[in-house]
């Protein structure tokens, strides 16, 4: 029962366009009772969003390990866990680290949607600087600002990807 639910959330957070859940999230949620702020309905809607894909992006991992290498851990004595610490996701999290910068990345540019439910990021401040003078630097500098965020990580993410990639 639980795991049809993750499977159905996972899916509903995978399909659904993150400004529709930040929105959802900001305006249906205080219909419930549910109030948040402009920021935690972003936070909150692009986390969970982060953790579907970060699942799938999981599960594919353990998938791509070749069955021969469950097999051979179980056949040594291992139990089902030691395989699977030992084994399986050491060689998972290796797979899983390209797509998972690349997802991070992502999301953390959707940040720019919070600005419709008046989250004063980035790009929302370069906007309202820009419409006060005409003047395209704050734009220019909100981009400047995107890649000095986004450069350490993108590094950050190779770095781990060869500290880890398989030794020839």
């Amino acid at each position: 029962a639980i795991n049809v639910f993750i499977v159905f959330a996972v899916d509903v957070l995978r399909a659904l366009p993150p400004l529709v859940i930040i929105i959802a999230f900001y305006f249906a949620l205080p219909a419930l009772g549910v109030r948040m702020s402009a920021w935690v309905s972003t936070w909150l809607a692009l986390s969970l969003v982060l953790m579907a894909f970060s699942e799938e992006i999981f599960w594919a991992g353990i998938l791509a390990v070749p069955r021969g290498q469950w097999e051979a851990a179980r056949s040594t004595g291992l139990g089902f866990l030691q395989t699977l610490r030992d084994v399986v996701l050491p060689q998972a999290v290796r797979l899983t680290i390209p797509p998972l910068t690349n997802r991070t990345i992502a999301i953390t540019k959707n940040t720019a949607l919070g600005a419709v439910v008046a989250v004063g990021e980035i790009l929302y401040q370069a906007q309202s600087a820009y419409s006060f003078s005409y003047n395209p630097s704050p734009l220019l500098l909100g981009a400047a600002a995107y890649l000095i965020l986004f450069i350490p990580v993108v590094c950050f993410g190779r770095w781990i990807e060869t500290r880890f990639a398989w030794k020839r």
